[in-house]
Protein backbone atom coordinates (compact mmCIF):
# COMPACT_ATOMS: atom_id res chain seq x y z
CA UNK A 1 0.00 0.00 0.00
CA UNK A 2 2.53 2.34 0.74
CA UNK A 3 4.63 1.43 -2.54
CA UNK A 4 1.04 2.33 -4.17
CA UNK A 5 0.83 5.69 -2.69
CA UNK A 6 4.92 6.82 -3.52
CA UNK A 7 3.99 5.84 -6.94
CA UNK A 8 0.96 7.73 -7.28
CA UNK A 9 2.66 10.91 -5.32
CA UNK A 10 5.72 10.80 -8.38
CA UNK A 11 3.36 10.47 -11.16
CA UNK A 12 1.66 13.38 -9.81
CA UNK A 13 4.56 15.76 -9.48
CA UNK A 14 5.65 14.43 -13.00
CA UNK A 15 2.23 15.43 -14.19
CA UNK A 16 1.99 18.80 -12.58
CA UNK A 17 5.48 19.56 -13.88
CA UNK A 18 4.41 18.95 -17.13
CA UNK A 19 1.21 20.40 -17.30
CA UNK A 20 3.42 23.27 -15.78
CA UNK A 21 5.74 23.08 -19.03
CA UNK A 22 3.41 23.12 -21.70
CA UNK A 23 1.57 25.98 -20.20
CA UNK A 24 4.92 28.12 -20.65
CA UNK A 25 5.54 26.06 -23.54
CA UNK A 26 2.43 27.75 -25.16
CA UNK A 27 2.82 31.29 -23.90
CA UNK A 28 5.15 31.44 -26.76
CA UNK A 29 7.00 34.76 -27.05
CA UNK A 30 5.24 36.57 -24.60
CA UNK A 31 6.55 37.48 -21.04
CA UNK A 32 5.82 38.02 -17.62
CA UNK A 33 6.77 41.84 -18.00
CA UNK A 34 3.62 42.21 -20.97
CA UNK A 35 6.09 42.35 -23.83
CA UNK A 36 5.46 40.19 -26.86
CA UNK A 37 9.26 40.31 -28.20
CA UNK A 38 9.98 37.45 -30.78
CA UNK A 39 14.06 37.20 -29.53
CA UNK A 40 15.02 34.85 -31.94
CA UNK A 41 14.47 37.37 -34.79
CA UNK A 42 14.44 41.12 -32.74
CA UNK A 43 17.86 41.46 -30.58
CA UNK A 44 18.69 45.17 -31.02
CA UNK A 45 16.68 48.66 -30.37
CA UNK A 46 17.60 51.66 -30.86
CA UNK A 47 16.29 54.75 -29.13
CA UNK A 48 17.01 58.12 -30.59
CA UNK A 49 16.32 61.39 -28.89
CA UNK A 50 13.31 62.77 -28.42
CA UNK A 51 13.43 66.37 -29.57
CA UNK A 52 11.67 69.34 -28.17
CA UNK A 53 9.27 71.02 -30.46
CA UNK A 54 6.58 72.65 -28.11
CA UNK A 55 6.30 76.23 -27.61
CA UNK A 56 6.47 76.46 -23.86
CA UNK A 57 10.11 75.26 -22.84
CA UNK A 58 11.18 72.80 -20.18
CA UNK A 59 15.04 72.42 -20.85
CA UNK A 60 15.44 69.21 -19.25
CA UNK A 61 12.03 67.40 -20.55
CA UNK A 62 14.05 65.84 -23.83
CA UNK A 63 16.61 64.22 -22.34
CA UNK A 64 14.75 63.15 -19.26
CA UNK A 65 12.16 61.52 -21.33
CA UNK A 66 14.99 59.64 -23.59
CA UNK A 67 16.43 58.16 -21.07
CA UNK A 68 13.35 57.05 -19.19
CA UNK A 69 12.03 55.23 -22.16
CA UNK A 70 15.55 53.51 -22.68
CA UNK A 71 15.83 52.71 -18.78
CA UNK A 72 12.38 51.12 -19.03
CA UNK A 73 13.29 48.97 -22.10
CA UNK A 74 16.77 48.33 -20.43
CA UNK A 75 14.67 46.86 -17.29
CA UNK A 76 11.67 44.95 -19.10
CA UNK A 77 13.51 43.69 -22.21
CA UNK A 78 16.82 41.53 -23.10
CA UNK A 79 17.40 43.58 -26.14
CA UNK A 80 20.37 45.59 -26.46
CA UNK A 81 20.28 49.01 -27.40
CA UNK A 82 22.32 50.23 -30.18
CA UNK A 83 23.18 53.72 -31.56
CA UNK A 84 21.71 52.96 -34.90
CA UNK A 85 20.18 50.56 -37.03
CA UNK A 86 18.44 48.55 -34.57
CA UNK A 87 15.88 45.49 -35.37
CA UNK A 88 13.36 48.06 -33.51
CA UNK A 89 14.00 51.91 -33.65
CA UNK A 90 11.95 54.49 -31.64
CA UNK A 91 11.84 58.03 -32.44
CA UNK A 92 10.01 60.87 -31.07
CA UNK A 93 9.59 64.38 -30.20
CA UNK A 94 7.47 66.08 -27.70
CA UNK A 95 4.46 68.02 -29.31
CA UNK A 96 3.08 69.69 -26.44
CA UNK A 97 3.96 71.19 -23.22
CA UNK A 98 0.57 73.13 -21.57
CA UNK A 99 -0.56 74.45 -18.60
CA UNK A 100 -4.80 74.73 -17.67
CA UNK A 101 -7.09 75.48 -15.49
CA UNK A 102 -9.32 72.46 -14.36
CA UNK A 103 -10.77 73.54 -11.68
CA UNK A 104 -12.48 76.98 -10.99
CA UNK A 105 -13.45 78.56 -7.90
CA UNK A 106 -16.85 80.81 -7.72
CA UNK A 107 -14.80 83.73 -7.81
CA UNK A 108 -13.60 82.31 -11.25
CA UNK A 109 -10.35 82.16 -10.07
CA UNK A 110 -8.54 78.21 -10.79
CA UNK A 111 -8.72 76.16 -7.96
CA UNK A 112 -6.34 73.45 -9.99
CA UNK A 113 -4.17 73.38 -12.86
CA UNK A 114 -3.27 71.04 -15.05
CA UNK A 115 0.32 69.84 -17.23
CA UNK A 116 -0.03 67.65 -19.93
CA UNK A 117 3.07 66.86 -22.01
CA UNK A 118 2.58 65.24 -25.30
CA UNK A 119 4.86 62.76 -27.20
CA UNK A 120 4.49 61.74 -31.00
CA UNK A 121 6.51 58.54 -31.31
CA UNK A 122 7.53 56.65 -34.41
CA UNK A 123 8.29 52.98 -33.69
CA UNK A 124 9.78 51.19 -36.83
CA UNK A 125 10.26 47.41 -36.38
CA UNK A 126 12.90 46.21 -39.28
CA UNK A 127 11.91 42.37 -39.16
CA UNK A 128 8.08 43.05 -39.36
CA UNK A 129 6.95 45.94 -40.58
CA UNK A 130 3.01 45.41 -40.27
CA UNK A 131 4.27 46.32 -36.72
CA UNK A 132 5.38 49.78 -37.66
CA UNK A 133 3.07 52.73 -36.05
CA UNK A 134 3.29 56.66 -35.17
CA UNK A 135 1.11 57.84 -32.68
CA UNK A 136 0.36 60.81 -30.22
CA UNK A 137 0.23 60.22 -26.32
CA UNK A 138 -0.79 62.48 -23.70
CA UNK A 139 -0.12 62.10 -19.95
CA UNK A 140 -1.12 64.93 -17.49
CA UNK A 141 -0.81 65.77 -13.54
CA UNK A 142 -2.87 68.00 -11.73
CA UNK A 143 -1.65 70.54 -9.49
CA UNK A 144 -3.23 72.92 -6.56
CA UNK A 145 -3.21 76.34 -8.21
CA UNK A 146 -1.80 78.33 -4.64
CA UNK A 147 1.80 76.08 -5.86
CA UNK A 148 3.77 77.85 -8.85
CA UNK A 149 4.63 75.71 -11.91
CA UNK A 150 8.09 76.31 -10.92
CA UNK A 151 7.83 74.78 -7.23
CA UNK A 152 6.09 71.64 -8.46
CA UNK A 153 7.61 71.19 -12.13
CA UNK A 154 10.05 68.20 -11.34
CA UNK A 155 7.96 66.10 -9.62
CA UNK A 156 4.54 66.67 -11.78
CA UNK A 157 7.51 65.74 -15.13
CA UNK A 158 8.17 62.52 -13.07
CA UNK A 159 4.89 61.31 -13.24
CA UNK A 160 4.06 62.24 -16.34
CA UNK A 161 7.36 60.70 -18.16
CA UNK A 162 6.68 57.71 -16.00
CA UNK A 163 3.25 57.53 -17.51
CA UNK A 164 4.35 58.29 -21.34
CA UNK A 165 6.93 55.52 -20.74
CA UNK A 166 4.42 53.35 -19.81
CA UNK A 167 1.83 54.13 -22.66
CA UNK A 168 5.34 53.72 -25.33
CA UNK A 169 6.47 50.56 -24.26
CA UNK A 170 2.53 49.08 -24.57
CA UNK A 171 2.04 50.46 -27.75
CA UNK A 172 5.51 49.40 -29.31
CA UNK A 173 6.49 46.24 -28.15
CA UNK A 174 3.64 44.98 -25.53
CA UNK A 175 1.09 46.04 -28.57
CA UNK A 176 -1.92 46.83 -25.81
Amino acid sequence: MRKIRLILARIGIVAALLCTLMILRSCGIYSFTGSSIDYTSVKTITINYFEYKALKVNPSLSNDLTEAVKDQFRKQTRLEQVDMDGDLEIEGEITGYDVRATAVTADEVASQNRLTVTVKIKFTNRKDSSQDLEKSFSQYADYDSTNSLDAVESTLCEEIIEKLCDDIFNATVAQW
